[in-house]
């Protein structure tokens, strides 16, 4: 394809447009847990990245309107769980499918916990257990910095998450 045949026609910037946007962008698939026990919460997402190395800190955008936000916010604590390619069913739990809702989400994987007391997925490529260093809410989200207490990694090939359905990647 090429701009002459498939020209980028201007659309009104509204959330549609936006959305239908950022589809075409691959991302990483995470989910981010936090709490314990039966005040535990988790959301998948693919706004998980790190922000700075000194000191080590990771970012993520949660909606405020979400179970995980108030979690996230009370326990002062989470975890980002980067999903290996075989991992698809927790992406799908943990974004609400089948209608399970906090704790529930956790049933069927492992989970242990490292510093902070958050959550990490055994077998995910790699688990980022963080302490909340600062929040800016905005709009209709939050973004929450995290400063890095601790790191399991694992290795293998990532889950991905683009145009609505998953895929992976592989690297050469």
């Amino acid at each position: 394809m090429n701009a002459a045949t498939h020209p980028l026609l201007p659309v009104h910037a509204d959330a549609p447009a936006l959305k239908r946007a950022m589809r075409s962008l691959a991302g990483g698939v995470s989910v981010i847990t936090a709490g314990t026990g039966d005040r535990r919460s988790g959301a998948t997402v693919t706004s998980a990245h790190s922000f700075s190395m000194e000191p080590p800190t990771m970012v993520v955008s949660l909606n405020l309107s979400s179970s995980t936000w108030p979690v996230v916010r009370d326990f002062g604590h989470f975890a980002v769980n980067i999903l290996a390619r075989d991992q698809q069913a927790i992406a799908d739990r943990f974004a609400g499918g089948g209608g399970l809702k906090g704790a529930e989400r956790y049933e069927g994987a492992g989970w242990t916990t490292l510093e902070t007391g958050a959550p990490l997925l055994v077998g995910a490529l790699a688990a980022i257990d963080c302490t909340v260093d600062e929040v800016i809410e905005r709009h209709s989200h939050a973004l929450v910095f995290g400063r890095v207490r601790a790191v399991l990694g694992n290795g293998g090939d990532c889950l991905l998450y683009a145009r609505g359905g998953y895929g992976g990647f592989a690297a050469a």
